[in-house]
């Protein structure tokens, strides 16, 4: 039996250590706030591990065949990313060097700000210090042979910055056409699994995951308040604050789509429609993370 850590088993990596599981495999999973030896679907061992503690997790480590990081980072800071993604994967690589790592990076990484298309190949020089520490992460994952996924916006049952948004009535009419590359859980998940049995995979092992269709945040925001028959608030008067230095982007998901990965969830629309207002009870929905 094939084994594997998934180190962060939060909303992305419990659905990631499901479906290894599903498929047979032997799943340990590491959550920071999680009680010891505590079990999850009554198949998958949750361990109690801070990444950043590199005697504990080199007591916890095993023989793994795959690590997955997908760890989150508790605190928008620089301190918290430097021991989740940093010192969490440095610790990783010395406790695990015979496993296939893979690191879920964030394409927050890429700064262009033109709207764009960016692949893999562009240049991904972000401009704030948590981008840049992401960066330094990920030529860890790939100087020690890892594969590093830069993943867009995260959402899937429960969880939907721009749906929360909307539902609570903060949602901005006057939001712009600043671009959102979503990615559903369950595509993310489905990538991970995909490459971990994928060999070879020849360098450079970087690999955008998004969804087939970069769309403006008002477009989402648009749809959502017709959808759910909640109009917008108009807070054209109000000072915006700027997200990741207002870079604005459409991502490519075309080299992983090339080696047989396609996301179930191609869109938003299908995204929500067949996924997110099935599994809710809207209004009155819990969107907030599980991590």
């Amino acid at each position: 039996m094939r084994r594997v850590l998934v180190a962060g088993c939060g909303y992305l990596g419990t659905a990631v250590a499901k479906r290894f599981a599903e498929a047979g495999w032997r799943v340990i999973g590491w959550k920071l706030r999680k009680s010891p030896a505590a079990l999850l679907q009554n198949t998958i061992c949750v361990n109690a591990v801070d990444l950043a503690d590199s005697e504990s997790v080199r007591r916890n480590s095993f023989d793994a065949d795959i690590v997955v990081h997908c760890a989150g980072a508790a605190e928008r800071n620089a301190e918290s990313y430097r021991r989740v993604y940093e010192t969490g994967l440095v610790n990783l690589v010395a406790a695990f060097p015979q496993a296939r790592l893979i690191f879920t990076s964030s394409t927050s990484v890429y700064a262009q700000p033109d709207g764009s298309w960016v692949n893999e190949e562009s240049p991904a020089e972000p401009l704030t210090e948590n981008g840049r520490i992401l960066r330094r992460a990920e030529e860890i994952a790939l100087t020690h042979g890892g594969i590093v996924l830069r993943v867009g916006g995260i959402y899937g049952p429960g969880r939907s910055f721009l749906l929360r948004s909307v539902v609570e009535g903060i949602a901005n009419a006057s939001e712009g056409d600043r671009i959102a590359n979503q990615a559903h859980r369950d595509d993310i998940s489905a990538a991970i699994f995909f490459l971990a049995q994928q060999d070879p995979i020849m360098s450079p092992r970087i690999f955008n995951v998004v969804d087939d269709s970069p769309s403006s945040r008002i477009e989402i925001l648009e749809w959502l308040s017709q959808q759910l028959a909640i109009p917008l608030t108009d807070l054209s008067g109000a000072k915006r604050q700027p997200k990741r230095a207002d870079s604005n982007k459409r991502v490519s998901n075309a080299k992983l789509r090339a080696l047989g990965w396609a996301p179930i969830y191609p869109s938003y629309v299908e995204g929500f429609c067949r996924s997110i207002f099935p599994s809710s009870n809207l209004p009155f929905v819990d969107l907030h993370p599980e991590d």
